[in-house]
């Protein structure tokens, strides 16, 4: 497709016939699917899918992230024209994306929900293709952990924030998105050891063993050597990576229920994402991206772009094998 189709091609989401490709149509039109990928439910032949997961209980303040996934979509539509700048490949061209579309749930039963999530992801894993995640708040990425460690065993984790998220919480029935790393660790489906927390800067009593390099130490000695220092902790190991979007500095990311000042700009966490090539990911998530307190769309945006490189981490490895 090139630019000449966007004069008569439109709705790529339900029109288009492949899964791989770029996409042209004019970009203020159509239906916001993300990335301008066919929206379906058959996943035969797709290597990676995307899917939402409309969901937010326990912000700490502000509310909105269940609106997370639909202005993610809708910020993604600038990128399908091209190659991803600077990868040296195109994912969109090498692997068939599709997009999942959301996760249905019962808004009033929200102790259901890890649960659902185990199984909408998971059944996207048993149809043999990856899963990038969409949010939600950050406690969604509780059941995304559940289902990849049925598949791959015990993940390690890389996890971009402004907080651990290892609070204590023992009350199963609790759904709650500052402990979920906590009970991740406590049922044993993630390695602390052998997993990071990057962009930290709030404080924390018990941080579970995971290795914390916080905000101070990105700004102090640069994304190149945190992305380093990432690859030595997570070796060969299988890992998770999950952005929650606070682990921006307001400034680049107001639309959050959570900001703190001090954070990641957007160019050290587009640095150390493109360092971690090579990792062996098998699955992630961008959260907790809150679009009513970010009328600009900077957050949406930024979301689509760590979603965008999110999917370029998992082909590069493949790729290589």
């Amino acid at each position: 497709m090139s630019l000449e189709d966007a004069k008569r091609q439109i709705d790529h989401a339900f029109t288009r016939e492949g899964l791989k490709g770029p996409s042209f149509e004019n970009v203020f039109a159509g239906a916001p699917s993300f990335l301008r990928r066919k929206y379906t439910k058959d996943l035969a032949g797709v290597d990676i899918a995307v899917t939402g997961l409309p969901f937010d209980q326990a912000v700490t303040n502000r509310p909105g992230s269940r609106l997370g996934p639909r202005a993610i979509r809708e910020a993604s539509l600038l990128q399908p024209c091209d190659a991803p700048y600077g990868w040296g490949y195109d994912v969109l061209s090498e692997f068939a994306i599709a997009d999942y579309g959301d996760m249905a749930f019962d808004y009033a039963m929200p102790s259901e929900v890890p649960a659902k999530i185990a199984q909408h992801v998971g059944g996207i894993l048993d149809a043999g293709a990856a899963c990038v995640v969409l949010g939600g708040d950050h406690s969604v990425t509780h059941g995304c952990l559940r289902a990849h460690a049925e598949k791959h065993g015990p993940l390690s984790v890389i996890q971009f924030d402004a907080h651990t998220d290892t609070w204590a919480d023992d009350d199963a029935t609790r759904v709650d998105h500052g402990t979920f790393m906590y009970k991740a660790a406590k049922e044993g489906i993630v390695v602390p050891e052998r997993s990071v927390q990057i962009g930290i800067r709030t404080d924390n009593p018990d941080t579970l063993g995971f290795n914390i390099l916080d905000a101070r130490q990105v700004h102090r000695d640069g994304p190149e050597r945190i992305a380093e220092r990432v690859h030595e902790i997570v070796g060969a190991q299988p890992c998770y990576i999950t952005f929650d979007i606070d682990a921006l500095d307001p400034a680049f990311a107001p639309g959050t229920g959570t900001p703190v000042w001090g954070g990641l700009s957007s160019h050290q966490a587009a640095v150390i994402l493109r360092h971690l090539a090579g990792i062996d990911m098998k699955g992630g998530d961008v959260v907790e991206v809150s679009p009513p307190f970010d009328t600009t769309g900077a957050t949406a945006v930024a979301a689509a772009h760590v979603g965008m490189e999110l999917l370029c981490l998992w082909g590069w490895t493949r790729r290589a094998r």
